[in-house]
């Protein structure tokens, strides 16, 4: 599947019928099998899930070479390919296109975040360890409600730095649920991540995840 001069991964459920979807967004080191394990396990929840490649077919596990790659993508080709890929999967005949969210971590949370701030037809948002917006006027902008997951021991977003995030959401009037996982580091959400997975914070975040993307994304059935 292609859209301009970008691709991604496609999973659909198998099920007719219109669908709720999700946009899935890459960690700095590419659409890697975990990523394509995520976008999967949507399509097997009932959405159609698409995971745009940002790096254009690269992918890597080492941490070097995942740094330049995410220093060496523009970020405007990057917004050009998640808006693409919203506008894609609103046309898809098994799309509901009121019923799009997004979910990222790492690198990808705070494409996420920025996908929020920018595409007000957005549903649903789901922030995972990303970089933060406290820019009001990029706040206000903000249209769908998000839920957010921080490792308190993360050096790259300090804890400190997630509460101003979510107290400029209170602010403003956004609805958020924004969680803190005591203990947890960067990239506690990933089990590839050897010595800063957290299967307990991982599991409540998708408990959190999961719940809210059924409230919002899920299509619902008259009289069913």
């Amino acid at each position: 599947m292609k859209f301009g001069e970008a691709s991604g991964y496609l999973a659909t459920p198998g099920t007719p019928g219109k669908h709720g979807a999700v946009i899935v967004i890459q960690e700095w080191w590419g659409v890697d099998n975990w990523i394509r394990e995520q976008t999967d396990r949507f399509a097997k929840q009932g959405y159609v899930a698409l995971a745009p490649d940002l790096y254009r077919g690269r992918s890597t596990s080492d941490p070097g070479e995942a740094h330049e790659l995410m220093r060496g993508l523009p970020e405007d080709r990057a917004m050009a390919d998640l808006k693409a890929a919203f506008d894609y999967l609103a046309t898809r005949e098994d799309v509901d296109p009121q019923h799009i969210g997004v979910i990222g971590w790492c690198m990808g949370g705070g494409y996420a975040l920025a996908l929020t701030v920018n595409e007000p037809r957005l549903a649903a948002s789901s922030v995972n360890y990303g970089r933060l917006v406290t820019d009001p006027n990029s706040i206000t902008k903000i249209k769908t409600e998000i839920v957010g997951s921080f490792g308190e021991a993360d050096r790259g977003i300090p804890a400190e730095d997630v509460k101003k995030f979510g107290a400029e959401l209170v602010k403003y009037g956004k609805l958020a649920d924004i969680k803190i996982y005591p203990g947890a580091g960067h990239a506690f959400m990933n089990p590839n991540n050897k010595e800063g997975y957290n299967a307990e914070a991982a599991a409540d975040a998708w408990r959190r995840i999961d719940t809210f993307f059924d409230s919002k994304l899920h299509v619902k059935i008259p009289n069913s």
